[in-house]
């Protein structure tokens, strides 16, 4: 009785990183470290706690938000400091492919709009002026034809330990 139920649980234990890695979007290697959450998933969090905020033009508060200033405020609280800037933000990184997407990292439309990437096809993101920051996919509408890459940031996949680090992310 006790071999099945040591059988039972070893193979838990080697399945639950991958089935946690399968709903965060995260690798299994990263999923292990979970108890230590990734930069990248601070700002994802942070971004995500914003919605229903206001689009603000050139706002980067939790009072309103426009794209930029959206990804800047969730990494600057991961410890990542990024420009107010889309185009400053497509240069702040390496360039991935969107096959390659990670949660966390930014994607564009255009250079003229970006957001921070959710897993699944999802985005977290300040649309336009008379809307708040909400959650849309990459495969659908004008983001689908719009959609230009990906940016990951450096220091992105590092755990967040105690204070956050004070680096420009690139």
């Amino acid at each position: 009785m006790l071999r099945p139920l040591l059988i039972a649980s070893s193979a838990l234990l080697l399945v639950a990183p991958a089935a946690q890695a399968s709903v965060t979007g995260l690798a299994a290697d990263e999923a292990r470290s979970a108890s230590q959450p990734t930069v990248a998933q601070v700002a994802v969090e942070r971004a995500l706690a914003m919605r229903g905020v206001p689009y603000v033009w050139g706002g980067s508060t939790p009072s309103g938000f426009d794209c930029s200033g959206l990804v800047r405020y969730a990494y600057r609280g991961a410890g990542i400091t990024l420009a107010h800037s889309t185009y400053a933000q497509w240069d702040s990184g390496r360039h991935v492919h969107r096959r390659d997407l990670r949660a966390g990292d930014l994607v564009f439309f255009g250079l003229g709009h970006v957001g921070l990437y959710l897993g699944g096809g999802r985005f977290v993101h300040a649309p336009e002026t008379g809307r708040v920051v909400s959650i849309d996919r990459i495969d659908r509408g004008w983001y689908a034809g719009m959609f230009s890459g990906g940016v990951r940031l450096r220091g992105s996949s590092r755990p967040v330990s105690g204070r956050p680090s004070r680096n420009n992310g690139v």
